[in-house]
Parts: C-alpha cells; sequence; structure tokens
C-alpha cells in the first residue's frame, strides 16, 4: 500500500491503528514501508508539539491532565506520548499507558503512549522521534512529557515547538536549573501545586527573580494549581496562543536528526552526518536516516 494511502486509512481507523502501526515502527524501523510511512506523515504534518518537561514528581501528568481537557474542549484531537523511566527487569515503561492521566478512555480523540527511556539521556526515547513525527500528520497536538529534567535531558527542545518547564515548590531545584541551563531551553515556566501556599509563592517570586537575571528575553512564569483549578485559564490561554504562533511547514531536515545520529554513533558519525546529508538533499529525514545509517555501519569494524 503506498505510504499515503496508509496515512489516510490510519486517519481513519483511530487508535488502535495508530498502537498498532507504532508497534511496527518499534519492530522494523528501517523496513521499507516504515520509513516511506514516517518521510510521508513528516511531509503531511499539521500538528503542533508542546514539550513538558520537569523534575520527577513535580505534578507533569497532572498538569497534562488538564491541558489535554482544554485542547478537547477546543474541539482538538490529542495524542500524549509520555517517555518513562525503564523497568529495570523488563526494560519496559516504568508506569505504562494511562497510569497516572486522568482521561476518559472511551474518548477517541485522545492517543495515549508510554515509553521506555532505556539508556538513552536526553529525556526522550529513541521511539519518540518517530512516533511524534507519526502522530504530528494525526492530531491537532501532540503533547510529549519528558522523563526528568537534568543537564543532559534538552532533547525536547529539538523535538517540540513550544516547551513548557514545570517546577515544584520548596524542592532545591533552582540552583540546578541555572547551573545546567535548563532555564533557556522552555519558552514557559510553570510553578505547580500553588495550593501549597507560602512554599509556591516564594517559589514563584524566586523564578521570576533568577530569570529577571537571564540573558537574552525571559520567559513568562505562571503559579497554577493543576488540582484545584487555579490558574489554569490563564496558563491555557497562553499555551494555546504559543501553539499558534509556531503554526507553519515542517522545518526539513527536522533539528532533531543530528541529535539522533549523534545518539547512535557518536560525534564521528554526526559529522559524518553533515556531510552525507548535502548529497541527498531531496531525501525525506526517514530516508536519509535510513540510507546513512546502512553506509555507515558497512564501514563499521565487526562487534
Amino acid at each position: 500500500m503506498p505510504a499515503r494511502s496508509r496515512l489516510d486509512e490510519l486517519r481513519q481507523a483511530g487508535k488502535p491503528a495508530f498502537a498498532r502501526a507504532l508497534a511496527e515502527i518499534e519492530a522494523a524501523p528501517w523496513a521499507p514501508a516504515t520509513v516511506a510511512l514516517l518521510d510521508a506523515a513528516h511531509a503531511a504534518s499539521y500538528g503542533r508539539v508542546l514539550g513538558v518537561t520537569g523534575p520527577p514528581g513535580a505534578g507533569k501528568s497532572t498538569l497534562i491532565s488538564a491541558i489535554v481537557q482544554g485542547f478537547r474542549a477546543d474541539g482538538l484531537r490529542v495524542a500524549v506520548i509520555a517517555v518513562d523511566p525503564s523497568s529495570p527487569k523488563s526494560g519496559g515503561a516504568l508506569l505504562g499507558d494511562r497510569a497516572r492521566f486522568a482521561f476518559d478512555p472511551e474518548d477517541d480523540g485522545i492517543f495515549v503512549r508510554s515509553m521506555a527511556a532505556r539508556d538513552r539521556l536526553g529525556g526522550v526515547a529513541e521511539l519518540t522521534w518517530p512516533a511524534v513525527a507519526l502522530a504530528r500528520a494525526l492530531y491537532d497536538r501532540v503533547v510529549v512529557e519528558t522523563v526528568g529534567v537534568g543537564q543532559s535531558e534538552t532533547e525536547i527542545r529539538d523535538l517540540a515547538d513550544r516547551v513548557l518547564l514545570l517546577v515544584q515548590p520548596a524542592s532545591g531545584d533552582m540552583l540546578q536549573f541555572m547551573k545546567a541551563g535548563i532555564l533557556e531551553i522552555p519558552d514557559l515556566v510553570v510553578v505547580g501545586k500553588a495550593d501549597l501556599g507560602p512554599p509556591a509563592e516564594r517559589a514563584f517570586r524566586e523564578l521570576q527573580a533568577a530569570l529577571a537575571h537571564s540573558a537574552g528575553s525571559a520567559p513568562p512564569v505562571h503559579l497554577v494549581s493543576a488540582l484545584e483549578g487555579q490558574g489554569m485559564a490563564e496558563l491555557f490561554a497562553l499555551v494555546r496562543r504559543l501553539l499558534a504562533s509556531a503554526d507553519g511547514p515542517p522545518e526539513h531536515p527536522p533539528r532533531w536528526l543530528e541529535h539522533w545520529v549523534r545518539e547512535r554513533y557518536g560525534r564521528i558519525g554526526c559529522a559524518c552526518f553533515r556531510t552525507f546529508r548535502q548529497r541527498f538533499p531531496d531525501d525525506g529525514p526517514f530516508t536519509l536516516l535510513a540510507r546513512f545509517a546502512r553506509c555507515f555501519e558497512a564501514v563499521l569494524p565487526p562487534r
């Protein structure tokens, strides 16, 4: 079946078909049909991607649940891709699909998929890149929750159209964020758990002060309680505007390509890829990756 026809079929078939397509991508990422489908999805992309990052326990899943409900109220179809810690036994996602999101499982307009980070340090899983590429061609909004936030976990900046950083009160994370350059990543910073009162208000003031002394334009800061709804209407209005302002054709080649190559083949592979891709300017991003992987691995010494 031609890739565009398969894409049209996925749009009509709903969540089970999308879940099966992701399983096929994971099982055979370089299969010609998989590569053609992903390139067709990249070319037909229309969805906007919101990345949500923050330390474990900050309340990312609760906040995402509230944001997704706002998207659904706008009549938008939403895919949520949650990158979870890996199970030490199975290697799979530790928390699992829908284990912590407050969504109606019967709502065909919401798709949720958890995937294990495994040994990746960028905050996202290897499957996240193709999953987001396909989701952008099937859903109006895609929300990606990273496994955490840290100095090495900044790939979400190149994957998402807009990034939201969630901070929890009284956590002592502020200095670490500043040292690691995390505050340079987001388009929007949120202090959660406003229902805690003074600790949340103090974290909000500290964050505003820290950003006021940062280089360049500082992202807006909001204080919210996703559980009680405090500040959520204002936050969602800003998220809506930020994603709307990101409208435009998909970038070619997408920014994440070099991150993917560097993670898989190191700095030497990344340097080779920069030259290699100049030879195939008309290739779709996944065709280009598949072609490079075949060529580069052919000259690697046997393991």
